[in-house]
C-alpha cells in the first residue's frame, strides 16, 4: 500500500470504499502524488482531505498534516485506522500510551500519516524528530489560517514555510475559505512566493438556502426558526459564550435537544459534546465559533447565526457544515447595528499593525455588502470568492426580491459631510451634521456654518445610520484604523459623488430602522475607536508583561485617556489610575496611541511629569537657553545640567545663596537672578 506503483483509483475503491472522485478531487490527487507544491482551494465537503491522505499511499515514507483541531485530527486518525491505514496524531490530548505507539511506529516506518499542530512545530525536538522519520510531503489543511488578515491567526502556522525549506519535501495546502488576499499571503508565507499548481473549485453548495434578515426580537426569531425544524440537527453560532448557554437553555425550555459549546468549557466536557451531536439525531448545539471546524456530519440540516460572523470567510465556512449529504438545507443569519459595532471594535482592539486592520475592515464591509445585499445573495457570495457564472433562486432575496430605491442624493450628502470634514469623524458626528443637530463638539468645530448642516432631515438617526451600513456594504467608505474609526471615502464612491453614477439602497432596511432601547454607553460613539485602540495597546502590554489587563490601567482609566486625549506627559499625570510608576512605565506607550506621535523628553524631565516642579523645570530651561551666551548674546556658551535643574525646580531656593550652592559660582552668576524671578512668579 505504501508503494508509488499503487494506482489512485485502486487504493480508492480498495482503501476508501469509493468507486468514483468527486468533482475536481482525481486531478488533484494526480498533482500531490507527483510531488508538485499545490494549493487546492475547495468548498466545504468537497473532499479536501482524500486529497493529501490518497497521495500518501501513494508515495514512501510519512506525511506530515498540520491541521489546526486536536478534535479534527483524532476524528480522521480514527476513520484512517478503521480503513486499515497507518495514521497517527501527537497532540496534547494524547495519553502517554497513545504517544508512545506512534514514537514506536515512526520508529518502525510504519506510519503513512502523521498528524500535528501548529504549535508542535514550536516544540524544540519536533525539528530533529521530523528530520529522522523519512517524511515525503507535507500536507496543510486550513490553511487560510496562514493569514495574518483574520481574526483567527495562529502565528505558529509561520512555522511551515520554515519547515517545508529543512526537509525540502513538496507541500499541499487546502482551505475552503481563501479570497484573493488569503491566497497571495498562503503563497508568500508557504510557498516564499512561488505559486504552486493552484486548483480553485466551485464554492457553489447550491442545496443550501441562503438568508439573512435584521434583528427585530432575536431570541424570538431564532426560536421561531428552530421551532419549525423541530427533530433536525442544526447548529446555532453566538457571538459571546454566554449567549450559547442561555440560548441553549431556553431551547430546552421549549422542548429542543440542546447543548452549548464554547472554548471557555473543560476539555472533556467540549469532547462530550463533540460526541454526543456526532452521535445523537435531532440534536441542537448553540456555540461560539470554536465549534465546527472538522466536524463532518452529514445531516446537519441548518445552520443558525444569532449574531453576525465575523467575515464573509467564517459565514461560508460555517453554513458549509449543513447539508454535508447533498439534501436540502437551510441557513438564517441575523444581524443589527449593536453586532457591527461588536466587529469594529474588535478589529480595532486587535493587535495587527494599522495596514491589516483596514484589510479586516474592508472584509466587515464585505459581510455587510452580503447581509444588505440588493440582489441574489448567492451571486453576492460567490462573486467575493471569484466565481461569476451563479445559478439560484435559492435565497430570501430570489424568493422575495427586496424594496430598493435611488439612494444617490442620500449617498452624495453623506459623502459631501465626510469631505467638508476633511475626513475626521465618524458617522455620528456625520448625523448630527446632516440633522442639524448642534451638539457641543459640532459648535467647537464650527460646523453649523458648513453647507451640509442640516441638509439631511428627511430620515432620522436610525434611518441613516442604515444608509452609513449601506454605503459600507458597498464599500464606498472605510474606518480609518489611523484615525480612530474616522470614515474614509474610497475610489468606488467618487463617480457618485461627482454626478457621474447612481447607486440604489435597500428601501425596506431604512423602512424599518427604528429606535429602540439600548444599553447607555459608558463612553460617548465619538471616542469609542480611540478607547478600542488604547485597548489594545494595553493588551499587548499585558501580554508581554503576563499579567491581567486590569493591571496595566482599569477600562475606567482607558476611557478617561480617550475622553481627555492628553498631549503630554503632563496631562497624562493627572488621568486618574496614572500614578508615578505607571506612568513612567506606560504614558509615552498610551501618549503615542492618542497622539501618533510624543516628544521626546530628557529621561530628568520625565521624572517630574505631572508635577508642579515639572512646569518648573520647562521654564528654568527656557530660561537657560536665552542666557546661553549671556544677556547679550555675545558670551561663552554656558549650560546647567538637567539634574541641576531638576534641583533648583524641587528646592526652589529663595536667594543667590541658596542658587550658587546648587549651580555653583560661575552658573550662579549667569543664571542665578533669572532663575529666582523664574521661581518667585510661580508663586
Amino acid at each position: 500500500m505504501g508503494s508509488n506503483k499503487a494506482s489512485a483509483a485502486s487504493l480508492l475503491r480498495d482503501v476508501f470504499g469509493f468507486d468514483d472522485f468527486r468533482p475536481g478531487q482525481e486531478e488533484i490527487v494526480e498533482a500531490v502524488a507527483r510531488g508538485e507544491n499545490t494549493l487546492a482551494i475547495m468548498p466545504t465537503g468537497g473532499g479536501k482531505s482524500l486529497c493529501f491522505q490518497l497521495p500518501a499511499l501513494m508515495q514512501d515514507g510519512v506525511t506530515v498534516v498540520i491541521s489546526p483541531l486536536i478534535a479534527l485530527m483524532r476524528d480522521q486518525v480514527r476513520a484512517l485506522q478503521a480503513s486499515g491505514v497507518a495514521a497517527g496524531a501527537l497532540t496534547s490530548g494524547n495519553s502517554p500510551e497513545e504517544t508512545e505507539m506512534v514514537w514506536n511506529a515512526l520508529q518502525q516506518r510504519k506510519l503513512k500519516l502523521l498528524y500535528i499542530t501548529p504549535e508542535r512545530l514550536s516544540a524544540g525536538s519536533s525539528l530533529g524528530m521530523l528530520r529522522n522519520i523519512g517524511v515525503s510531503m507535507i500536507a496543510v489543511d486550513e490553511a487560510h489560517c496562514i493569514s495574518q488578515w483574520g481574526h483567527d491567526f495562529r502565528p505558529d502556522y509561520l512555522r511551515i514555510g520554515e519547515l517545508r525549506r529543512t526537509l525540502n519535501v513538496p507541500l499541499a495546502a487546502f482551505t475552503a475559505t481563501a479570497d484573493a488576499e488569503s491566497r497571495v499571503e498562503i503563497v508568500e508565507k508557504l510557498f516564499d512566493g512561488v505559486r504552486p499548481r493552484t486548483f480553485l473549485h466551485g464554492f457553489d453548495r447550491p442545496n443550501i438556502h441562503l438568508a439573512f434578515t435584521v434583528k427585530n426580537s432575536p431570541r424570538t426569531q431564532i426560536l421561531n426558526f428552530v421551532n419549525a425544524r423541530k427533530g433536525q440537527s442544526g447548529i446555532i453560532y453566538c457571538g459571546t459564550r454566554a449567549k450559547t448557554e442561555t440560548l441553549a437553555l431556553g431551547l430546552r425550555e421549549f422542548g429542543h435537544a440542546s447543548i452549548y459549546y464554547h472554548g471557555g468549557m473543560d476539555g472533556e466536557d467540549r469532547r462530550i459534546a463533540e460526541r454526543r451531536f456526532q452521535q445523537e439525531d435531532g440534536l441542537i448545539v448553540v456555540a461560539t465559533v470554536a465549534f465546527g471546524m472538522g466536524i463532518d456530519k452529514p445531516d446537519i440540516r441548518w445552520v443558525a447565526h444569532a449574531d453576525l460572523p465575523k467575515s464573509v470567510e467564517s459565514y461560508y465556512q460555517e453554513i458549509g457544515r449543513a447539508g454535508r449529504d447533498g439534501h436540502p438545507a437551510e441557513t438564517l443569519t441575523l444581524f443589527g447595528p449593536e453586532d457591527i459595532k461588536l466587529r469594529r471594535s474588535q478589529i480595532d482592539e486587535g493587535l495587527a499593525p494599522a495596514e491589516r486592520r483596514m484589510a479586516d475592515h474592508a472584509r466587515l464591509n464585505a459581510l455587510l455588502g452580503l447581509a444588505e445585499a440588493l440582489e441574489c445573495r448567492r451571486k453576492t457570495l460567490l462573486n467575493y470568492f471569484g466565481e461569476t457564472k451563479v445559478n439560484c433562486n435559492h435565497c430570501d432575496l430570489c424568493q422575495n426580491p427586496p424594496e430598493v430605491f435611488d439612494g444617490t442624493t442620500a449617498v452624495r450628502k453623506a459623502l459631501s459631510a465626510m469631505l467638508r470634514t476633511e475626513e475626521r469623524f465618524g458617522s455620528g458626528h456625520l448625523i448630527d451634521i446632516l440633522l442639524g443637530n448642534e451638539t457641543e463638539k459640532i459648535r467647537q468645530r464650527a460646523h453649523t456654518k458648513l453647507p451640509t448642516f442640516g441638509i439631511g432631515k428627511e430620515y432620522t438617526r436610525v434611518q441613516w445610520q442604515t444608509v452609513f451600513r449601506q454605503m459600507m456594504g458597498h464599500d464606498l467608505v472605510r474606518p480609518d484604523a489611523d484615525r480612530y474609526g474616522a470614515l474614509r471615502m474610497r475610489d468606488a464612491a467618487l463617480p457618485i459623488l461627482r454626478g457621474l453614477a447612481s447607486i440604489n439602497l435597500r428601501r425596506d432596511t431604512i423602512k424599518a430602522a427604528v429606535r429602540r432601547p439600548t444599553v447607555t454607553s459608558m463612553l460617548s460613539e465619538e471616542h469609542a475607536p480611540l478607547f478600542s485602540a488604547l485597548k489594545a495597546k494595553r493588551r499587548g502590554l499585558a501580554e508581554v508583561a503576563n499579567v491581567p489587563a486590569y493591571i496595566i490601567f482599569p477600562d475606567r482609566t482607558l476611557i478617561e485617556m480617550a475622553e481627555r486625549r492628553p498631549k503630554n506627559l503632563d496631562q497624562m499625570a493627572r488621568v486618574n489610575g496614572v500614578g508615578a510608576k505607571k506612568l513612567q512605565n506606560f504614558g509615552e506607550a498610551f501618549l503615542k496611541v492618542i497622539n501618533n506621535e510624543v516628544e521626546p523628553l530628557h529621561p530628568t524631565r520625565r521624572k517630574l511629569a505631572g508635577r508642579k516642579c515639572g512646569a518648573l523645570f520647562d521654564k528654568l530651561m527656557k530660561v537657560q537657553t536665552d542666557l546661553a551666551r549671556g544677556s547679550d548674546g555675545t558670551g561663552k556658551p554656558l549650560s546647567c545640567s538637567a539634574s541641576q535643574l531638576a534641583k533648583v525646580a524641587q528646592l526652589r531656593p529663595d536667594d543667590n545663596v541658596a542658587i550658587e550652592r546648587v549651580l555653583g559660582d560661575r552658573k550662579a552668576e549667569r543664571f542665578g537672578s533669572a532663575f529666582l524671578d523664574v521661581l518667585r512668579n510661580a508663586g
